[in-house]
């Protein structure tokens, strides 16, 4: 649960604008409330509490962005093709930025990766980050991205082209194959998404 120490009046304009529904507290603590995609925040005199399935859907619209964050991304498939999922983790300085899995029906398990990478790039982009270091367990999905392999496959190649799309809107990127140990968390997050479908 995200707490952001701001000035409350400055954050509410910031989701106004952003398009959330903002209404007023509902005790006399409170100074607002606020709903935007998937999350919801609640204001008291100097703080922020953000809270809900994405809490990204708020912070990223309240937080300033800038700086340096690694990604990890892994994608699962059961039965390539089959019931896939998609798990990534963002960390910078500060730790955990954001985490997520979540299934993305059926796919192979090259696909999975592929959507994975995406929704991390995404969340990042989300956070403002001017420097991004991915890390994957999918030598296939690495070799592709920076050029070293082709793809005959027509959907993995649009996924290349969205990934390469969003990689660009960093002022630097790098992406890197690791083994699949030193991408667990990535990993586990996208096998739970699985198990709990």
């Amino acid at each position: 649960m995200p707490v952001i120490e701001c000035d409350v009046e400055e954050a509410r304009e910031r989701l106004d604008a952003a398009g959330a529904d903002v209404e007023e507290g509902h005790t006399e603590h409170e100074r607002w409330r606020a709903e935007l995609g998937d999350a919801n925040a609640v204001a008291y005199d100097d703080k922020v509490v953000v809270q809900g399935a994405k809490p990204v859907d708020i912070t990223s619209v309240l937080e300033d962005g800038g700086g340096r964050v690694h990604l990890h991304f892994d994608g699962a498939s059961r039965g390539n093709p089959g019931p896939a999922a998609v798990g990534y983790v963002l960390v910078s300085g500060d730790g955990i930025v954001a985490e997520g899995g979540e299934t993305i029906g059926r796919a192979t398990n090259n696909q999975a990766e592929y959507e994975a990478l995406i929704r991390g790039l995404e969340t990042a982009t989300k956070y403002g980050f001017d420097e991004i270091v991915v890390k994957g367990d999918s030598q296939l999905i690495v070799k592709q991205v920076k050029g070293a392999w082709n793809t005959n496959d027509p959907e993995l190649k649009e996924k290349r082209i969205r990934v390469r799309e969003l990689l660009d809107e960093f002022d630097e990127w790098s992406l890197t194959h690791v083994p699949r140990e030193v991408n667990e968390r990535a990993d586990e997050l996208a096998n739970e998404a699985l198990d709990e479908a």
